[in-house]
């Protein structure tokens, strides 16, 4: 019962945002958010990520005055990351998504107030960048842990955490070799959002589908939102990691040699 409360909050939530961003979209004199410039997906539009940020403006004021440091929220993150993991372990997909939300959010507010107190450098960039390491990997730990008797769908978990592994590689290596990191699919933030949706949508799913069907150790039941999230994950994050890397290939090629 928590699992398929935790979903409907989320999907009040999603829908709540959903209707924000469509008056968004349709308003004239509203402002553009210049730092989501080139930003965004499939599962997350600009205009979704815009209306988080003007949801959360409230909060970071809050934080500010309360004298709360952009580390602190980052470290923070690492808290509900963790819990996320252990529930969703367990198989409670619903509560692990909520939380997982959670600490996706204090990844975006801890750059709101890294950008409030214009205390943003390389050091806090790079422990920023280590600890969403972290969040992702316990995610889909908690995952591989859940499905640990299904050697399909293990096979699909390290696919996507060796995806997201290549993705991030590739995007750090053009930028250590002096390249313009190209854009592309399944970055971070989208790939936590999908594997987030998967989860938000078993316990609801659940009530279309109750009871287990399998084929092949793949279960067709309140788990096969999590598994198709997975399947894409895996599947596009790879293939957008080795289109990256011949893009990068070509940009290096194309640089013209040192005076």
């Amino acid at each position: 019962m928590a699992d398929l409360i935790s979903s409907l909050i989320l999907s009040a939530f999603v829908v709540s945002v959903g209707g924000a961003s469509v008056l968004f979209a349709l308003s004239p004199r509203r402002a553009r958010n210049q730092r989501l410039d080139g930003h965004g997906g499939i599962m997350l539009s600009r205009g979704i990520m815009e209306v988080a940020y003007w949801m959360f403006e409230p909060l970071v004021r809050v934080l500010v005055a309360l004298r709360v440091t952009p580390n602190m929220v980052t470290a923070f993150s690492l808290v509900p990351a963790l819990g996320s993991a252990v529930l969703i372990a367990m198989g409670h997909f619903g509560m692990g998504a909520l939380l997982a939300t959670g600490s996706g959010f204090c990844d975006m507010i801890d750059g709101m107030l890294a950008r409030r107190y214009d205390t943003m450098s390389d050091v806090g960039e790079l422990f920023d960048a280590v600890v969403d390491r972290y969040v992702e990997f316990l995610l889909l730990a908690g995952l591989a842990v859940y499905f640990r008797g299904s050697p399909v769908v293990i096979v699909l978990c390290l696919s996507a955490i060796l995806g997201a592994f290549m993705v991030s590689y590739t995007t750090a290596k053009a930028e250590a070799l002096g390249v313009k990191p190209p854009k592309g699919a399944m970055r971070r933030a989208e790939r936590g959002v999908y594997l987030i949706v998967g989860c938000w949508l078993a316990p609801l799913w659940q009530l279309v589908m109750p009871g287990e069907r399998s084929i092949a150790t793949i279960a067709f039941g309140r788990e096969l939102p999590v598994e198709l999230a997975l399947l894409v994950v895996a599947v596009v994050a790879n293939i957008s990691a080795v289109r990256r890397m011949l893009r990068i290939a070509e940009l290096i090629r194309a640089k013209k040699p040192a005076a």
